[in-house]
């Protein structure tokens, strides 16, 4: 093994007991600071709300490195609020948020070395010619490591953080249980659908078989698209708490910014294709849109994907409904939208007409996209400022106020994690062209 020091390191507590007992901590650490500033405000005469004790710029920094270190569910729940609560969050939240989005600290080498024991046994060093400690990625389940096999043979091995499995329900008990009491969480948002969402990809991403499953899978639906690449799966040196596969050499998608026009566009332009394939076509969605997840081969032109751990299933009724939905959008059918759109699970039924003609303004943004004409410019356009500036005037009408069903919150995080990168790499596309393939 080479041992090589990374600043990133922090061991990852292991067992319910040390995980609850941190998360305690925090709370016993937050409401110290709470009570201690409620205390020096009435002396000031005033009566702050909970939420300002709360959310202390030291507390904001604490609460926020603390279920980094954690990672697992605290982590992973962070990041499911931050993509689909949005604007209705207040900023306080948001910074704690955001700061889930990045990167987690990784395991100390000496951890490693015990996970690594546990995943293969004693004797793991015969598997591998060599393991770099360092790894490629650090996320809220697992880290990535680059490995060769004695035959030389170049792999990425996940491995995943010890105690996160069993720990996944209570942790995310607590850090709901926190969140709640911080008052930051508007009352008006039923917080039961996220958790159980949050619940259901957890107990997913962390059963390595069925991600090796669904990494064969995807494998075997873009055999012979030589757009794409999957990593092969390597059976041998997959475990339980190991996933292995072929080390696929690549760039990060972010360097696809500095591509030829032409190379930069039909990447993207695949990207969105195999989305639309995987919900109208595959029924079956890698539902994670971390940049990391997708690389870039320049010598090739083509997009390694990564990460399957959040495949999921998706059912006929919803594959049929967003396909009734984007026929009427593109047909201009404002009523047939509106349909749709309920019977989806986007808004509630029985909204007044004022309402329903709010959303359907909002709706219409996008759909006009759809339908062209022409290619849509995703850096120099107004889009995304006039959705946000929407968002937010719906954020103010709390008759609006509704999370979709936890079936499609997937499907949302997916698409708006492909708009964002788009526009990160200022791509121009023939979206109308794209999405009347599968009306």
């Amino acid at each position: 093994m080479t041992d090589r020091p990374d600043p990133r390191s922090h061991p990852v507590p292991t067992g319910r007991f040390s995980r609850a007992r941190r998360m305690g901590g925090l709370a016993t650490g937050l409401a110290g600071g709470v009570a201690l500033g409620g205390a020096q405000a009435l002396m000031r005469g005033q009566r702050p709300r909970l939420s300002d004790l709360v959310m202390t710029p030291g507390n904001i920094t604490r609460l926020a490195d603390r279920l980094s270190e954690m990672r697992g569910a605290a982590m992973k729940l962070g990041q499911l609020l931050s993509m689909e609560a949005g604007e209705l969050l207040p900023p306080e939240m948001e910074l704690i948020l955001a700061r889930l989005r990045s990167e987690a600290h990784v395991m100390p080498p000496r951890q490693l070395k015990q996970v690594l024991h546990d995943a293969y046994g004693a004797d793991f060093r015969k598997l591998f010619r060599s393991f770099d400690t360092r790894p490629l990625a650090a996320a809220s389940i697992g880290q990535v490591h680059r490995a060769l096999t004695p035959d030389g043979a170049a792999l990425a091995v996940k491995l995943q953080y010890p105690g996160v499995k069993g720990a996944i329900d209570s942790d995310l008990d607590n850090a709901a249980a926190l969140i709640r009491w911080s008052g930051l969480w508007p009352a008006e948002l039923d917080l039961r659908p996220l958790l159980a969402e949050a619940r259901a990809q957890l107990h997913e991403e962390a059963d390595y078989a069925r991600e090796g499953a669904a990494l064969a899978r995807f494998g075997d639906l873009l055999d012979g698209d030589a757009r794409f690449v999957v990593p092969t799966l390597d059976a041998a040196r997959t475990r339980e708490a190991a996933l292995a596969m072929r080390f696929e050499p690549s760039q990060p998608i972010e360097t696809l910014a500095e591509a030829a026009p032409d190379v930069r566009d039909a990447a993207v332009a695949a990207l969105l294709d195999l989305c639309l394939r995987e919900l109208f076509e595959f029924r079956l969605m890698q539902t994670d849109p971390n940049f990391a997840n997708y690389r870039w081969r320049p010598e090739t032109g083509q997009i390694v994907l990564l990460d399957f751990g959040a495949t999921r299933e998706i059912s006929p009724a919803i594959s049929e409904g967003y396909r009734v939905l984007l026929r009427a959008g593109l047909d201009g059918d404002h009523a047939g939208v509106l349909a749709a759109l309920e019977d989806v699970g986007f808004i509630k039924q029985g909204l007044s007409p004022t309402h329903r003609q709010t959303i359907l303004d909002m709706a219409e943004m996008g759909f006009a996209i759809l339908r062209g004409p022409g290619a849509f410019d995703f850096k120099d356009n107004d889009f995304a400022d006039r959705m946000r500036q929407r968002g937010m005037a719906i954020g103010g009408e709390r008759e609006l106020w509704h999370l979709p069903p936890a079936e499609t919150l997937f499907l949302q995080r997916k698409i708006g994690g492909l708009y964002l990168l788009a526009t990160r790499l200022g791509a121009r596309v023939d979206i109308p062209a794209l999405v009347r393939r599968f009306a």
